[in-house]
């Protein structure tokens, strides 16, 4: 799938640019030139999150801790789109089981398939052990400000937000 093939472009190309990026570097451009595919049907193109503050939350199925913080990043994206945020689930699994799983939990906020080229991107953006759930925080100019490998909470996500002012 040509997602598949652009995802795993953008890794090749961005991580070693990654691993030396000075602290608040500015996400590559081919972040923003992804589309992926919502489990709903249809893509999600990147770049019309551009130029927003954006809460990215890698996450799987099969993961107890990614699922358990879904209600609370579905909680802070009614609080972060009331600020002007986006907040976007990109899900490391196949595309039927997030299907499956979304029918019975579904959330507010966007989900996106990433696949198993998510994971690479996941190392893009800063996590090199590939751990989930993965959180990363951009903001409106597109720099990385917050990283979070684990279950991230309610407070942090409000602290996060609130250093975006």
């Amino acid at each position: 799938m040509l997602t598949t093939a652009v995802a795993a472009a953008a890794a090749g190309a961005g991580v070693a640019w990654w691993r030396l990026r000075p602290h608040g570097a500015v996400v590559p451009d081919a972040l923003w030139q992804l589309a992926l595919e919502r489990p709903q049907g249809g893509e999600l193109a990147l770049a019309a999150l551009r130029g927003q503050p954006l809460l990215l939350n890698f996450w799987a199925t099969w993961c107890p801790p990614c699922v358990k913080e879904m209600p609370v990043l579905d909680r802070f994206s009614r609080d972060f789109a009331a600020r002007g945020g986006r907040v976007l689930g990109l899900a490391i699994d196949q595309p039927a089981p997030v299907r499956d799983f979304l029918r019975q939990r579904p959330v507010g906020y966007d989900i996106a398939l990433a696949g198993l080229a998510g994971s690479d991107l996941m190392r893009q953006l800063g996590n090199q052990a590939g751990v989930l759930p993965f959180t990363v925080l951009i903001d409106a100019a597109g720099a990385i400000r917050q990283q979070h490998a684990g279950e991230i909470t309610a407070q942090q996500l409000v602290r996060w937000a609130a250093g975006l002012s």
